[in-house]
């Protein structure tokens, strides 16, 4: 056997017994990622609320599907699209964690010489590298998202603590599914549980599918009806970008 496929077997060995210690006690296992997903996503808001809160806004004028243009399957499907991407994002770190931590630390002690040295120290610099990353998408995600919020609180005469409220039914839920694989990765990085994250990942991605899907339906088709309820300017429906 090479090492490559002793790696993977004991990979999905471990992904395997992962699976059946945490069917025996699943909140036990999922409470720390949701309470840590849960304080990420607060971060995030209230991030993106003093941003918006500090930034001036611009002359862009925003389509919001249900607020001045109709809301539509395909709106529906894009937003989909959009956090599909993300999910995917963070999923893929949880897997460069696992093999970070655990297949390469493993597959190196079967080499040697610079192979040895390269498998060793390479998990070290992917670590490093998922965790700027990560700190690099929350930082963008912050101002981009902040930036945002303040040209469109203003484009509906509402404070941008107003619009932020009336976007929290969906923002809430999704930013947690969102963020619950990267939760995953750093509970197990903690505890050195390198070995757990490709369950880790399948097991935050099946949770976060189905709450991504109602959590879209919520930003499509309720949320903006809370946005017009709180907004002092109701704009007209619009076919296009103005």
């Amino acid at each position: 056997m090479s090492v490559n496929d002793l790696v993977l077997v004991q990979g999905m060995h471990d992904t395997r017994l992962a699976l059946e210690r945490w069917n025996r006690e699943p909140w036990k296992v999922i409470r720390p990622w949701l309470l840590l997903s849960i304080g990420i996503a607060v971060l995030l808001l209230v991030a993106v609320f003093v941003i918006a809160t500090l930034t001036t806004p611009d002359s862009s004028r925003y389509i919001l599907p249900g607020v001045n243009s109709d809301a539509t399957i395909s709106d529906y499907a894009h937003v989909l699209f959009r956090n599909s991407l993300v999910l995917a994002l963070h999923a893929m770190a949880c897997v460069a964690g696992f093999m970070a931590g655990s297949a390469l630390p493993l597959s190196a002690s079967h080499r040697s010489g610079v192979d040895r040295w390269v498998h060793e120290k390479a998990g070290r610099f992917a670590i490093v590298f998922v965790l700027c990353a990560t700190a690099f998408s929350l930082c963008t995600q912050a101002y981009v998202i902040g930036s945002g919020a303040a040209t469109i609180a203003h484009q509906l005469g509402m404070s941008p603590g107003a619009l932020i409220l009336s976007l929290l039914p969906h923002a809430l839920p999704e930013l947690v599914a969102l963020f619950l694989p990267l939760a995953a990765w750093i509970v197990a990085s903690r505890r050195d549980e390198w070995q757990d994250l490709l369950a880790a990942t399948a097991v935050t991605v099946a949770i976060a599918v189905p709450t991504l899907l109602a959590a879209a339906a919520v930003e499509i088709w309720v949320s903006p009806q809370i946005m017009l309820g709180l907004a002092t300017h109701n704009p007209p429906l619009l076919g296009g970008p103005y």
